[in-house]
C-alpha cells in the first residue's frame, strides 16, 4: 500500500519591510514646546576663559571674570599648594608617609574649589585632595595624618566643615547630600561641595547621591575631576557620554563642563555652582577636564597605561603658568610678587619637612576609639587581644 508523505509545511515568506522612515521627532517637538533638558545641557566645549598661553579669551555671558584679587590669592594658594605637594611626594619617598595621591597638574581645581565656598560651607574630599584641604586653611601634619597611618583624621571635620578624607570612591556623594539636605532643614544656607574622580562616577554611591539631592533640592555642588583615568582604567571605559558633565541630565541637575587647568574659568563656573545650590535652587554637577601628572600614587606605574607624549601635552598646558602670564598681564603680578611667593611656599614645606621627622606618639589601642557610640562585644573582645599582646611583647622586653 502505498502511504502519501505527509505534506511539508511550507514557512510563510516574511513579509517586505518598508522603506526605512526617518525618527519623527517628539510630540513635543513637533508642537513647538520648549526641550525641558535644554535648560540642564552643559556647554557643548569645555568653559574656558583663558588660552593655555595665558592670553585672555573673550568675556563669557554666563561666567563673569572673579575679581583680580581673588584670582592673585588663587596663585598664591595654587603656588604653595603645588610645593605641599612636592614635598609630600618627597616625604613618601623617605617612608615617612605609607601612600600619597598627588595632586600635582590639578592646583586650579583643588584651589578654585576651596576659593569658591565659605568657610561656613562643607567640604566632601576624596583621598586626593590634600592640596585643597591645605588651600582651606588646614595645617598640613594634620592632613597628612591618615597618610602617615597614625590616626583616622587629623584634623576636626566639624571644626572646619570639612568632612575627613575618604578611600572608598563615591561614599562622599552621599555624605554630602544628606549634610545639605540636613542644613537646609533647618533652615541654614549652607553649601556642600563634594569631590569627585571620574572613576566614581561608575559608583553607585554618586548616582544616589546626585538623585536624592535633585529631589529634594538639597544644596550640593558635585564637582567632577575628570583627570582621565581612575589609576589605569581609561575614560573611554568608564562612560559612553560626550562628557561626565552629561550625567546630570538624567536626573535633573544642572551641568556645565569647563578646562579644569584654566584657573579663572574654574573660578567662575563654581563660584556660579554655589550660588546656584546657596539661592535654594538644587544641586549643580561640574566635570572640570584636567589631568594627573603624576602616578594615582607612589605604588602605581604609570607608563604601563600612558605614555610621555601624552604627559608632555599636558604639561603644556600647567595651570599655574597660565595663571601667573595673565596676571602678569594684567599688572596684578611683578618679579617681585612672585619670587615673595615663591618664597613662602619654600617656607610652608620646609616648616612641614621639619615637623613631619618627628615621630608620633601612637597608642595601638586608639585604633578601637570612635568606632561605634557603645562597643560592640566583637570589638571589645578584639582590642582585649591586643592589650594582651601589647602586655605580652612588654613582658618580653623586659626579660
Amino acid at each position: 500500500m502505498t502511504t502519501t508523505p505527509p505534506a511539508v509545511r511550507r514557512a510563510s515568506p516574511r513579509p517586505r519591510q518598508p522603506a526605512e522612515q526617518p525618527t519623527k521627532a517628539p510630540a513635543a517637538r513637533e508642537q513647538g514646546v520648549t526641550d525641558p533638558s535644554a535648560a540642564l545641557l552643559p556647554q557643548i566645549e569645555p568653559v574656558r576663559l583663558l588660552e593655555p598661553d595665558g592670553t585672555p579669551l573673550p568675556a563669557h555671558a554666563n561666567y563673569p571674570e572673579p575679581p583680580v584679587e581673588a584670582l592673585r590669592e588663587m596663585y598664591r594658594r595654587m603656588v604653595v599648594g603645588r610645593r605641599f605637594d612636592t614635598q609630600a611626594t618627597a616625604l613618601t619617598k623617605q617612608g615617612r608617609l605609607a601612600v600619597y595621591p598627588s595632586s600635582r597638574g590639578q592646583e586650579a581645581c583643588q584651589v578654585a574649589a576651596v576659593l569658591a565656598v565659605r568657610d561656613t560651607d562643607w567640604v566632601f574630599p576624596t583621598y586626593r585632595e590634600s592640596m585643597a584641604l591645605v588651600a582651606r586653611g588646614i595645617d598640613p601634619v594634620e592632613v597628612l595624618t591618615l597618610l602617615r597611618g597614625d590616626w583616622h583624621c587629623g584634623y576636626d571635620p566639624t571644626a572646619r566643615h570639612t568632612a575627613p578624607q575618604c578611600t572608598p570612591l563615591g561614599t562622599q556623594c552621599v555624605h554630602a547630600a544628606g549634610l545639605a539636605y540636613g542644613e537646609a532643614h533647618q533652615g541654614r544656607d549652607t553649601v556642600a561641595l563634594a569631590f569627585v574622580g571620574d572613576g566614581a562616577t561608575s559608583e553607585g554611591d554618586f548616582h544616589e547621591g546626585v538623585n536624592f539631592t535633585a529631589v529634594f533640592k538639597a544644596p550640593v555642588v558635585y564637582f567632577v575631576q575628570n583627570n582621565r583615568y581612575a589609576i589605569s582604567v581609561p575614560l573611554s571605559r568608564q562612560t559612553a557620554a560626550p562628557s561626565l558633565a552629561y550625567k546630570g541630565i538624567g536626573y535633573g541637575v544642572p551641568s556645565e563642563q569647563v578646562d579644569g587647568n584654566d584657573p579663572v574659568a574654574v573660578l567662575a563656573v563654581l563660584t556660579r555652582a554655589v550660588e546656584h545650590a546657596r539661592a535654594g535652587h538644587g544641586p549643580f554637577l561640574v566635570e572640570a577636564h584636567t589631568y594627573r601628572m603624576e602616578p594615582h600614587t607612589n605604588a602605581d606605574d604609570a607608563t604601563r597605561y600612558r605614555d610621555g607624549a601624552e604627559v608632555d601635552a599636558w604639561r603644556d598646558r600647567d595651570p599655574v603658568a597660565r595663571l601667573e602670564t595673565y596676571l602678569r598681564s594684567r599688572g596684578a603680578l611683578d618679579d617681585a610678587a612672585v619670587a615673595a611667593i615663591a618664597e613662602e611656599a619654600e617656607a610652608y614645606a620646609a616648616d612641614l619637612r621639619r615637623r613631619m621627622h618627628d615621630k608620633p606618639e601612637v597608642d595601638p589601642l586608639s585604633l578601637f576609639d570612635h568606632v561605634y557610640a557603645e562597643p560592640t562585644p566583637q570589638l571589645v573582645e578584639q582590642r582585649d587581644l591586643v592589650r594582651a599582646e601589647l602586655a605580652a611583647a612588654d613582658g618580653e622586653g623586659d626579660a
